[in-house]
Protein backbone atom coordinates (compact mmCIF):
# COMPACT_ATOMS: atom_id res chain seq x y z
CA UNK A 1 0.00 0.00 0.00
CA UNK A 2 1.30 3.50 -0.78
CA UNK A 3 0.55 7.03 0.36
CA UNK A 4 -1.65 7.42 -2.73
CA UNK A 5 -3.91 4.69 -1.36
CA UNK A 6 -4.59 6.83 1.72
CA UNK A 7 -6.92 9.77 2.15
CA UNK A 8 -5.88 12.73 4.25
CA UNK A 9 -8.37 15.27 5.52
CA UNK A 10 -9.04 17.56 8.42
CA UNK A 11 -10.18 15.86 11.60
CA UNK A 12 -13.91 16.04 12.26
CA UNK A 13 -15.87 15.16 15.40
CA UNK A 14 -16.56 11.66 14.06
CA UNK A 15 -12.79 11.05 13.75
CA UNK A 16 -11.90 11.81 17.37
CA UNK A 17 -12.05 8.23 18.67
CA UNK A 18 -9.68 7.02 15.95
CA UNK A 19 -7.45 10.06 16.40
CA UNK A 20 -7.19 9.36 20.13
CA UNK A 21 -5.63 5.96 19.46
CA UNK A 22 -3.00 7.53 17.22
CA UNK A 23 -2.32 10.33 19.68
CA UNK A 24 -1.90 7.77 22.46
CA UNK A 25 0.66 5.84 20.38
CA UNK A 26 2.46 9.12 19.59
CA UNK A 27 2.59 10.03 23.28
CA UNK A 28 3.92 6.56 24.15
CA UNK A 29 6.76 7.08 21.66
CA UNK A 30 7.73 10.21 23.61
CA UNK A 31 7.18 8.51 27.00
CA UNK A 32 4.38 10.96 27.80
CA UNK A 33 1.11 10.02 29.44
CA UNK A 34 -1.48 12.79 29.28
CA UNK A 35 -5.01 11.68 30.05
CA UNK A 36 -7.42 10.80 27.28
CA UNK A 37 -9.61 13.68 28.49
CA UNK A 38 -6.74 16.13 28.06
CA UNK A 39 -5.90 14.80 24.59
CA UNK A 40 -9.54 15.14 23.56
CA UNK A 41 -9.70 18.66 25.01
CA UNK A 42 -6.73 19.60 22.83
CA UNK A 43 -8.33 18.11 19.72
CA UNK A 44 -11.69 19.72 20.41
CA UNK A 45 -10.07 23.14 20.94
CA UNK A 46 -8.35 22.83 17.57
CA UNK A 47 -11.50 21.52 15.92
CA UNK A 48 -13.68 24.29 17.31
CA UNK A 49 -11.35 27.16 16.37
CA UNK A 50 -9.19 26.05 13.45
CA UNK A 51 -8.63 29.64 12.28
CA UNK A 52 -6.90 30.59 15.53
CA UNK A 53 -5.68 27.32 17.05
CA UNK A 54 -4.54 25.12 14.20
CA UNK A 55 -5.59 22.01 12.36
CA UNK A 56 -5.30 18.27 12.80
CA UNK A 57 -5.11 16.02 9.77
CA UNK A 58 -5.98 12.33 9.72
CA UNK A 59 -4.82 9.74 7.19
CA UNK A 60 -6.93 6.67 6.49
CA UNK A 61 -6.14 3.67 4.33
CA UNK A 62 -8.51 2.12 1.81
CA UNK A 63 -10.14 0.07 4.59
CA UNK A 64 -10.81 3.37 6.44
CA UNK A 65 -8.33 2.47 9.20
CA UNK A 66 -6.62 5.49 10.76
CA UNK A 67 -2.95 5.30 9.73
CA UNK A 68 -1.43 8.62 10.75
CA UNK A 69 -1.99 12.18 11.83
CA UNK A 70 -0.38 15.60 11.90
CA UNK A 71 -1.12 18.63 14.07
CA UNK A 72 -0.26 22.13 12.90
CA UNK A 73 -0.59 25.05 15.29
CA UNK A 74 -0.73 28.64 14.06
CA UNK A 75 1.87 31.06 15.30
CA UNK A 76 3.80 34.13 14.17
CA UNK A 77 7.40 34.82 13.27
CA UNK A 78 8.67 38.21 14.38
CA UNK A 79 11.80 37.96 12.23
CA UNK A 80 9.71 37.06 9.20
CA UNK A 81 6.83 39.35 10.18
CA UNK A 82 4.41 36.66 9.08
CA UNK A 83 2.07 33.93 10.18
CA UNK A 84 3.57 30.44 10.28
CA UNK A 85 2.43 26.89 10.90
CA UNK A 86 4.26 24.82 13.50
CA UNK A 87 3.89 21.09 13.07
CA UNK A 88 4.48 19.65 16.53
CA UNK A 89 2.93 16.27 15.84
CA UNK A 90 3.53 13.86 12.97
CA UNK A 91 2.82 10.17 13.47
CA UNK A 92 2.36 7.19 11.14
CA UNK A 93 1.48 3.70 12.36
CA UNK A 94 4.14 1.03 12.08
CA UNK A 95 2.19 -0.81 9.37
CA UNK A 96 1.96 2.32 7.20
CA UNK A 97 5.59 3.45 7.50
CA UNK A 98 7.88 3.45 4.50
CA UNK A 99 5.08 4.20 2.05
CA UNK A 100 5.42 7.97 1.79
CA UNK A 101 2.56 8.70 4.17
CA UNK A 102 4.64 10.99 6.42
CA UNK A 103 5.62 13.03 3.37
CA UNK A 104 1.96 13.17 2.28
CA UNK A 105 0.94 14.43 5.74
CA UNK A 106 3.67 17.08 5.58
CA UNK A 107 2.47 18.19 2.15
CA UNK A 108 -1.13 18.34 3.38
CA UNK A 109 0.11 20.45 6.30
CA UNK A 110 1.82 22.81 3.83
CA UNK A 111 -1.46 23.10 1.96
CA UNK A 112 -3.24 24.06 5.18
CA UNK A 113 -0.58 26.72 5.75
CA UNK A 114 -1.16 28.16 2.30
CA UNK A 115 -4.93 28.28 2.91
CA UNK A 116 -4.31 30.41 6.00
CA UNK A 117 -1.60 32.56 4.39
CA UNK A 118 1.05 31.10 6.68
CA UNK A 119 4.32 31.63 4.84
CA UNK A 120 6.11 28.59 6.19
CA UNK A 121 5.68 25.29 7.96
CA UNK A 122 8.14 24.56 10.73
CA UNK A 123 8.52 21.12 12.22
CA UNK A 124 9.49 20.65 15.85
CA UNK A 125 10.54 17.25 17.08
CA UNK A 126 12.49 15.88 20.00
CA UNK A 127 16.30 15.82 19.76
CA UNK A 128 16.30 12.03 20.21
CA UNK A 129 13.99 11.47 17.23
CA UNK A 130 16.88 10.61 14.88
CA UNK A 131 14.70 9.45 12.00
CA UNK A 132 12.76 12.70 11.86
CA UNK A 133 15.84 14.86 12.35
CA UNK A 134 17.65 13.03 9.57
CA UNK A 135 14.84 13.53 7.12
CA UNK A 136 12.18 11.09 6.19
Amino acid sequence: MSASSHTIRRVEEADLADLLGLMRAYCEFYAASPSDADLMALSRAVLEDADCEGVQLLARDQARQASGFATVYWSWSTTGACRIGVMNDLFVTQSARGQGLAEALIEASRTECAIRSARSLRWQTAPENARARGGI
